[in-house]
């Protein structure tokens, strides 16, 4: 599915700027770069775009709320000015394997003042010596490089998070499971991954219950209880 598609999708008739997560992994991008995506995403703070054949992110729109940017899995080798320039408020920014050769290509981060954790675990970058020592020195605002600080303390769970933990304020009342379903439901789940860098990735996933039902959401989906879960009702 091509990423424009995919977008059209994950909007699920909301508008724009009613979206604060967005996860295209593994669609297709054209000619290595991102289309479809534009500055209307306004409240946008957590984009995943892992594995989706990038070459570039020349075309990455001004997200000015976005915190967060999953890079991971593509083909990108520089051209990293971009973020400084449409991403202002970038906290964490994932690119981990992707062609990133030499430490000069990650100058253009400087800029980014708020940038707090950076991974780019399988970049051939990392296999340098005094990588790490150079990454810090370069990126004096960096918190975290490959999921641990400057003493190799690894991150916790809470220097992950967005704020609010991505949920808009009517969504609280799902965090609730013990509500019960009844026949006809549909729902929305988003099963939050945490990954040890503390990002997070986001599953999207439909059903309808058939048949009538006593047993609450946590009983249905207990398959799923060992990740975090939101629901949503449609």
């Amino acid at each position: 599915m091509d990423m424009k598609k995919r977008i059209h999708l994950e909007l699920r008739n909301r508008t724009p700027s009613d979206v604060r997560e967005l996860v295209l992994d593994n669609c297709r991008s054209v000619e290595g770069k991102i289309e479809g995506l534009t500055a209307e995403f306004v409240n946008l703070e957590f984009l995943s775009l892992i594995n989706v054949g990038l070459i570039s992110v020349s075309n990455l729109p001004k997200l000015g709320k976005l915190k967060k940017l999953e890079l991971s899995d593509n083909r990108i080798s520089g051209g990293l000015d971009v973020l400084a320039e449409k991403l202002p408020n970038l906290t964490h920014l994932n690119l981990s394997g992707n062609k990133l050769k030499d430490i000069s290509t990650l100058e253009p981060l400087k800029k980014l003042d708020n940038l707090k954790s950076l991974d780019l675990f399988n970049c051939e970058v990392t296999n340098l010596n005094d990588y790490r020592e150079s990454v810090f020195k370069l990126l004096p605002q960096l918190t975290y490089l490959d999921g641990y600080d400057m003493e190799d303390r690894e991150a916790s769970d809470s220097d992950g998070e967005v704020d609010g933990d991505g949920v808009d304020d009517d969504e609280d009342e799902g965090m609730k499971l013990g509500f019960p379903i009844s026949h006809g439901s549909a729902f929305s789940v988003v099963i939050i991954m945490r990954m040890r860098t503390g990002l997070q990735h986001g599953f999207f996933y439909s059903f309808s219950v058939i048949e009538s039902s006593e047993k609450t959401m946590t009983e249905v989906l207990s398959p799923c209880w060992n990740a975090p879960l939101l629901f949503k009702n449609n």
